[in-house]
């Protein structure tokens, strides 16, 4: 066995969606579960099918993150994997609860615009994602002014009251 990373390369505001699942039907599932979650979401998705032809299938709304959620998927290359890229503008946490309720999806890794690097293992029968690491170490505990900021920056952008 062989352990590597993978970097997944993308632009700083984009974010994305690392996850794991099981069946060739989860291209479709996830994709109506993104659009009936976020109306007009623009998103790439794309599916390491694990058996079969063994392809990367894929869907979406927006061709520029669909060709990423394609090369990505490719660069990876673990069974059973899918990825999300969403546009800029649009956020993970408006649609983890639908993408985790869909029947087939077994985890989810990651969902981050951080610098994120897949630690992956390879054999020879395959690849799988051992985890994730997803931005960089705490450089220390938050104080007042750090706490303060945080609440206040919470509510700026509308996820508090």
């Amino acid at each position: 066995m062989q352990l590597t990373t993978v970097k997944i390369e993308k632009p700083d505001a984009v974010n994305f969606i690392l996850g794991q699942t099981h069946f060739i039907k989860t291209v479709e599932d996830v994709y109506e579960a993104l659009v009936n979650a976020v109306p007009g979401i623009k998103f790439g998705l794309a599916f390491c099918e694990a058996s079969g032809k063994c392809l990367v299938r894929w869907a979406g709304t927006d061709p520029a993150m669909i060709e990423l959620a394609k090369k990505t998927a490719l660069a990876l290359k673990a069974g059973h994997t899918f990825v999300v890229f969403l546009a800029e503008g649009f956020y993970p946490i408006n649609v983890l609860n639908a993408l985790k309720a869909v029947p087939e999806v077994c985890r989810i890794f990651c969902a981050t615009a951080n610098p994120t690097e897949v630690v992956l293992a390879v054999t020879e029968q395959g690849c799988g994602v051992l985890g994730v690491i997803d931005g960089f170490a705490p450089k220390g505990v938050e104080a007042e002014p750090d706490i303060a900021w945080r609440k206040d920056f919470l509510r700026k952008i509308g996820y508090k009251l």
